[in-house]
């Protein structure tokens, strides 16, 4: 594909300068695909793995067309609307907003569960353009008439997909019939895949929207190198010492599948002096942001997670991503590694294969289109670790260890011959 620059789009001078502040030079493939469509205010539905640039190929569109397009004046309703499925995603798009478009001053507003309630409401009443947020909060404001979208001139529904698959589409729709007529408003539409549920939704709440599929060669990023590990389950916590004690320099990113496995690990990671947190989906949204927070700016170099931290984060400078256990889903697979290797850099995502979980494997690797390749395990790569036991550190070694049967019951197995 041709390069583009974002200079040759006709962008406004505002949204080109916060485009040279966020380091952006050359369009994307999805941005150099839709915005001329989008800068037109046509209506686009668009299939873009995570990690293409999609957030700022519609946050672009919208501030330059906010710019453009007449307002209908200060009220009690956003001039665009953007809808996404976790308080993770809106954070980050607030935050990539608020970079691109520092020089148009319009008013930003995030609002999402586990915040002040009062607090962003009152945000809402005294002025926004542009309102980012999770269904619930937002379903939960409009009912208390805190805002209104009935001039709303732009609606962007981000990772659609997602939104059905944690059952927000009724409540997508309940926005989604309060807003001004679709063809008083353009509106665009990204997703991992363009399912039919999702393109039916496109048919019935967007108008006529231009379909594009940014499909790349390879599902996952060429600069993440993969590997995975054939491991025992009891092996698996003493080869990951190995791993993080070879590159000490590196900022790692862990992914369990359950919150209980998340919690065990950082405990067993403390114990053996690597500082480490962990969050999950039921810890409090303050915490769970500081937690993020620190680990961006590297207070501690390994952050432990259920798939929560999987999709809508962008985190600079990850160099490893870890499977501590295989996800069940192959998409999950994709957004987990997509932490690492973002901005050009190179990221390493190991996965580590133990009886419990390799099942899923094949059809990972059949969604990937590719054999992960298999590295092999050394004794040596294996460390003797420190391991909590009722509330005191034992040293124990993570090999198995056979199975032995005490004189007493052998003597009763052996009367019963």
């Amino acid at each position: 594909m041709k390069e583009v620059n974002f200079e040759e789009l006709g962008i406004p001078e505002q949204v080109l300068k916060g485009i040279a502040a966020a380091g952006f030079i050359e369009c994307t493939p999805v941005q150099a695909l839709t915005l001329p469509k989008a800068l037109m205010g046509r209506d686009i539905a668009v299939q873009a793995q995570t990690g293409t640039g999609k957030t700022a190929a519609f946050l672009i569109a919208i501030f330059s067309r906010m710019l453009t397009v007449r307002s209908p004046g200060h009220s009690p309703w956003p001039r665009a609307l953007i809808i996404a499925p976790t308080r993770e995603l809106v954070v980050q798009i607030e935050a990539e907003a608020k970079l691109l478009g520092r020089h148009t001053g319009f008013r930003i507003i995030p609002v999402f569960g586990g915040i002040d309630y009062d607090k962003q409401r009152q945000e809402i009443r005294d002025g926004v353009d542009v309102l980012i947020g999770t269904p619930g909060r937002l379903i939960d404001y409009l009912k208390r008439k805190v805002y209104s979208l009935a001039k709303t001139q732009f609606l962007v529904i981000d990772e659609a997909d997602r939104m059905f698959d944690m059952g927000f589409i009724s409540d997508l729709r309940f926005l989604l019939r309060r807003m001004s007529p679709y063809n008083k408003r353009q509106s665009m539409l990204f997703s991992a895949t363009l399912s039919h549920r999702v393109l039916e939704l496109s048919y019935e709440h967007m108008n006529l929207p231009e379909r594009f599929i940014i499909t790349p060669e390879r599902v996952t990023v060429e600069k993440i190198e993969q590997e995975i590990y054939h491991i025992g389950r009891d092996e698996k916590f003493g080869l990951l010492l190995g791993v993080v004690r070879r590159e000490p320099a590196g900022r790692y990113l862990i992914f369990c599948n359950t919150k209980a496995a998340v919690e065990r690990l950082v405990l067993l990671l403390n114990a053996n002096g690597f500082r480490s947190a962990a969050i999950s989906g039921d810890l409090d949204q303050k915490k769970r942001l500081k937690v993020l927070s620190q680990f961006k700016e590297g207070t501690f170099p390994i952050l432990v997670a259920t798939d929560v931290a999987s999709r809508g984060l962008h985190i600079d400078a990850v160099t490893h991503v870890i499977n501590f256990d295989l996800p069940q889903d192959p998409a999950d697979y994709v957004h987990r590694i997509g932490r690492t290797a973002r901005a050009g850099a190179r990221g390493r995502a190991i996965s580590l294969a133990s009886e419990e979980c390799v099942q899923s494997l094949p059809e990972i690797e059949d969604f990937i289109r590719q054999k992960i390749p298999v590295a092999p395990v050394t004794d040596e790569m294996i460390v003797t670790a420190y391991r909590k036991v009722s509330g005191s550190p034992q040293r124990r070694s993570f090999r198995p260890q056979p199975k032995r049967i005490p004189k007493s019951d052998a003597g009763k197995r052996n009367r019963h011959k």
